[in-house]
């Protein structure tokens, strides 16, 4: 008898009882195969030397030779790798702290309209884009002055910034940020926090909405100040949230923003060394060694996001007692 339950409870009594909702997903997976899964096949370009005459399964197979050539041949991969990881790295921590505070705070205001205000204000900067920020940034760091060789004093020859103007109004020797590799890993992440922070923020506050209000009341009868409510009620209750999205980033830790890096550094070769990620060196490399070392690189980081993700999320289950993303 169990037996006949399980036979009629198979896949076509499956379909058969529920073919009005595989109905419904017919034409998303149909999406999913054509732009996700098909197009998989040009992972076989990696192993190729390829041309646009022969395609990509006519073109010289050179087996693992792209790979081979970006983890031994090529000095500036590790470059790259390095600050692709050291730029995710500081956006994942910061990125993950800055948006719960914001989502706290504004939780706590109890004005509506200074609320909604602020809210605006946050989210203002997801809206911006990076060639805008990078146009905003070059008017911050602008920089127009030459140092006498002989007195050591600093010579205006133009319009400064507005950093600039205040290092100089507070005695201090004005900087060429544009010149000087050394900030911008910091400005990079410094960016790319703001503009992300006000979008995560409400996620936070989403998630905050459906907290159960009657343990807050109970915490208040008990004697709880509002930052121990914070640290004990919300922070923990939050904790969920925070392991998904931050399993989501460490799966794309070896991905950078090509945009982001381009649209403020731009075409600046005295500081592009200093943030270039794999990302802007994929594209680079097209030009110049061509499509199928290019295809290498990104199976590469695929590879090694999934190898990440599956030790986070393993990490992330004996931790917190199985609670992962899956």
């Amino acid at each position: 008898m169990n037996a006949g339950i399980v036979k009629k409870q198979g896949f076509l009594w499956e379909i058969k009882h529920n073919k009005t909702l595989y109905f419904m997903c017919a034409p998303a997976l149909v999406l999913l195969l054509m732009f996700s899964y098909l197009p998989m096949g040009g992972i076989y370009m990696a192993f190729t030397k390829f041309n646009v005459v022969d395609g990509i399964f006519g073109s010289p197979f050179v087996g693992f030779q792209n790979f081979v050539y970006f983890f031994s041949g090529n000095p500036y991969a590790w470059q790259v790798i390095s600050n692709t990881l050291i730029l995710n790295f500081w956006g994942i921590i910061l990125g993950t702290v800055l948006p719960i505070s914001l989502a706290i705070f504004m939780n706590e205001i109890k004005s509506g309209p200074f609320k909604k205000l602020s809210q605006g204000a946050m989210f203002f900067p997801y809206f911006l884009s990076w060639v805008v920020v990078g146009a905003i940034l070059y008017g911050f760091l602008t920089s127009n002055f030459r140092i006498d060789r002989q007195t050591g004093e600093t010579i205006v020859t133009g319009a400064n910034g507005v950093m600039n103007r205040l290092l100089m109004g507070l005695g201090v020797n004005p900087i060429r940020w544009y010149a000087e590799p050394r900030f911008w890993k910091a400005i990079i992440i410094f960016l790319n926090v703001w503009k992300w922070s006000g979008y995560n923020s409400i996620i936070y506050m989403a998630a905050m909405s459906g907290f159960d209000g009657s343990l807050y009341e109970a915490a208040t009868i008990d004697g709880a100040s509002r930052f121990q409510q914070i640290t004990r009620l919300t922070i923990p209750m939050l904790k969920p949230t925070v392991v998904v999205l931050v399993l989501m980033s460490i799966g794309r830790i070896f991905f950078g923003d090509t945009g982001m890096i381009w649209g403020v550094v731009g075409q600046n070769s005295t500081v592009s060394d200093a943030v270039n990620v794999i990302d802007t060196y994929v594209y680079s490399s097209m030009r110049t060694m061509g499509f199928g070392y290019s295809t290498a690189i990104g199976i590469c980081q695929s590879i090694m996001g999934l190898i990440m993700i599956m030790l986070a999320n393993f990490s992330a289950k004996k931790i917190n007692d199985g609670e992962g993303l899956f």
